[in-house]
């Protein structure tokens, strides 16, 4: 079988690997789509995200998935051959922040295709891969696996929305039109927000966050005559940029939230503090997810809009042309890689 493994900055190869089998309390899955992740990109072109480096050749990718084929001793779940989202998320159970029902943030966590801890987490980017069988999630009735390959990045939206609080009849700002910002997009709106303004560099970004549902939308390096919002009750930034964080915290009301989504770049980064105190800004961080993949799954099986977010399906032979594609923004929102192609 067919698996992307990165074994250093800039050196994505696609290796053919053995067919793993299930073992107590796993499923092994015949993968059929898999989404190339903003982490992906930066461990194919830098070596790692943020503090997390390769230490050793690493199986990308955790937005995943296919079809059940098999389940090892113990394991049960979805029959063989139903189509299932894999949840990539593992966390320990036992940790203080577990317990305390936060265990997107669990301090021992596993995480497909993560180098957060050594020996690293494989990923799902290959045809058959073998996940613990509680992560995994049937389809609902009327989502295919081409949407349903969106569910991953649209819980971490859905968390971010969630961790600003009600949005409903509010005006959101999202900094960052990328995947993550245009699925921000759909959640807050699919949350009551009475309207979204998004802001971004590229125009073409811009333009698949006015598909996703964004009201109004602006170059981020226009004037400020260019339509940008006077004041927004709520800000999520999206871009994992210094400036980013900056607009957001400069737009948002006295006593409104902001909502940082994006990992901004390792070591240090300036922000207008002072704005946090004398406005009483709410500055809030958003990690992963957790409960809320059912939920996009749910909301990705009524909602058919999605499906203009994906730019690009490539077959798993032509991975390095998948990523490049999903880097330039300027051409692509979401890329799939197929790996039955």
């Amino acid at each position: 079988m067919l698996g992307c493994v990165i074994h250093g900055r800039g050196d994505l190869r696609v290796e053919e690997l053995p067919v793993p089998l299930p073992g107590p309390g796993q499923a092994l899955v015949a993968v059929r789509y898999g989404g190339v992740c903003g982490s992906d990109l930066h461990y194919w072109r830098h070596g790692g995200v943020g503090d997390f480096r390769l230490r050793e050749p690493m199986l990308l990718g955790h937005e995943v998935v296919g079809t059940v084929v098999a389940y090892g001793d113990g394991a049960s779940g979805p029959l063989a051959g139903t189509a299932v989202a894999v949840h990539p998320a593992t966390p320990c159970g036992r940790c203080p922040e577990c317990v305390d029902g936060r265990r997107n943030v669990c301090r021992d966590t596993r995480y497909l295709g993560s180098a957060a801890r050594f020996p690293h987490v494989q990923g799902g980017f290959a045809a058959r891969v073998v996940v613990p069988a509680d992560q995994l999630r049937p389809l609902p009735a009327g989502l295919d696996l081409r949407r349903a390959a969106l569910a991953e990045p649209l819980s971490v939206a859905l968390h971010a929305v969630r961790r600003a609080g009600d949005v409903a009849g509010r005006h959101v700002l999202v900094t960052g039109a990328g995947p993550i910002g245009c699925l921000v997009v759909a959640a807050a709106k699919a949350a009551g927000a009475a309207g979204v303004t998004v802001t971004d560099l590229l125009p073409a970004a811009l333009e698949y966050a006015r598909a996703a549902g964004a009201d109004t939308v602006v170059r981020a390096d226009e004037p400020d005559d260019a339509g940008w919002p006077a004041e927004v009750d709520v800000a999520i930034e999206a871009s994992g940029v210094a400036g980013g964080l900056d607009t957001c915290l400069r737009l948002v009301r006295r006593g409104g939230v902001v909502v940082q989504l994006g990992m901004l770049p390792p070591g240090q980064s300036p922000f207008a503090g002072n704005l946090v105190v004398s406005r009483e800004i709410e500055l809030r961080g958003a990690f992963r997810f957790d409960t809320e993949f059912d939920a996009a799954l749910e909301l990705l099986a009524v909602e058919g809009s999605f499906d203009g977010l994906v730019s690009a399906v490539v077959p798993v032979r032509r991975a390095e042309e998948a990523f490049a594609l999903a880097a330039d923004r300027s051409r692509s929102c979401k890329v799939l890689l197929d790996f039955e192609g």
